[in-house]
Parts: C-alpha cells; structure tokens; sequence
C-alpha cells in the first residue's frame, strides 16, 4: 500500500513571494538612502523604485523607522556569517575579537556613505532607531550573542562574574568602534581598522589580569557600578 506524499501548503508560495517582496523593499531602500541619503528618502519614492503599490510597502514596514529595524536585523545575520569561521577557526580569545570587530568593519562597509547622516537621527535618546531602544532590541541582543560567543568558545580563563558580564561589555566597546568609523573618512576606513588592531591586546591583557586576586576587588567595584547604572529605579 502505498501513502501519497504530502501536497505542499498553498500558503507556502505566497510566504515566499511575500518574504521576496520584502526583501525587494529593503533593498531598494537602502539604496536609495545610499544615494539620497536617510533624511530625503520617502517611503513613497522606495515603493516607486521597487515597483510595488505604496499601500504594499507599508504593509511590509510601517515606516522608515521599520525599515532600519529591518536592516539592523539583517546586518547582524550578515554579521554573524561574516564572523563564523574566526569564531569556528580559533579559540585564542585576542584572535576571535579582532576578526569579529573586523568582519563587523567589513559588513557595514557598503553603508559607509550615508552612515554619518543616518547616525543623526539615531543618536536621539528617544528615537526608535537608536541602538538602545527597546525597538532595537532584538538586533542589540543577535549582536551580544555574537559577542557572548567570542568569550564562551575562547580558551581564556575568566573571572565567573567577569564572563557573564564581558559579551555586553565588549558589544558597547564595538558600539564605540562603530561610532568611530562612522565619522572616519580615511581611505577604506583604515584607521578604524588600526582602532581595532591596537585596543584588541590591550582587552585581552585587562581580561588576563582579571583574573589576578589582587585586582578582584576594584573588579568587583566595577561590576557593581555598571549593575547599578543599568537599573532604572
């Protein structure tokens, strides 16, 4: 007796024709901010572009605002796979740092050109574009986690307290990285680059020297304090 073979679900296709027009969207958008920058971009110009109906952008993206949400989740894939094979490669701690920090260099690069515009409107402590937003926080907490995996498949030995707070510590240090290059007009960005390949050893000599009884005291100080700034009371 034989069992026919499942039919696909009729629903399948349009997700795919759906996920491709999404997809179509951001591109186009992201284009267009390349070229006309953040500000002068309307939603009505990147439905003209992409070809769709502005009623259909909008019903992907609620705004420009969602369509950066969109990016930042999509940047921190590419990220992630930027990063995979440092991180599957090597275990010394400096080494994956310094080719997570640069895969992330590589990954925005194509963005570099309307980064300084965009970054206006980012760094309003109430705009929903900012990095520590609650709207951006499923692209804050996908880059911790590359961060958190920098420090988990190392082979350094970690003060317990140490290891659970660095992934974060180290994503506000590539925050500051990011700043930087944002506003840096070197050829390639090189002197970001030279950012990165300077302050990697001294991370990893402040990390080994955590681990010094001597030093666990002002350690635990300053944990306390960075525990005490996140707190909202």
């Amino acid at each position: 007796m034989t069992t026919a073979a499942a039919e696909p679900s009729p629903s399948a296709p349009r997700r795919a024709r759906g996920e491709q027009t999404r997809q179509l969207i951001l591109e186009t958008a992201l284009r267009l901010f390349r070229e006309r920058g953040y500000a002068e971009t309307t939603m009505r110009a990147i439905a003209k572009e992409a070809g769709v109906a502005v009623g259909n952008a909008y019903y992907y993206f609620d705004s420009k605002e969602h369509l950066i949400q969109g990016f930042y989740d999509r940047n921190q894939a590419a990220h992630r796979a930027a990063a995979e094979p440092v991180l599957t490669g090597e275990t010394e701690f400096a080494a994956r740092l310094r080719g997570v920090l640069h895969a992330g260099v590589d990954v925005n690069e194509p963005y570099h050109s309307f980064a300084a515009t965009f970054f206006k409107t980012a760094a309003e402590p109430s705009s929903p574009l900012s990095p520590f937003s609650r709207e951006s926080s499923p692209a804050r907490d996908a880059s911790i986690a590359i961060f958190r995996d920098v420090v988990e498949g190392s082979s350094a030995k970690l003060d317990p307290e140490l290891r659970k707070e660095l992934p974060e510590l180290l994503w506000l240090g590539w925050m500051g990285v990011t700043l930087f290059w944002v506003y840096d007009n070197s050829p390639e960005q090189r002197r970001t680059r030279r950012l990165i390949d300077g302050a990697v050893p001294l991370i990893d000599r402040l990390v080994a020297l955590s681990r010094l009884r001597v030093l666990r005291p002002a350690l635990r100080q300053i944990l306390a304090l960075i525990e005490s700034v996140r707190r909202d009371d």
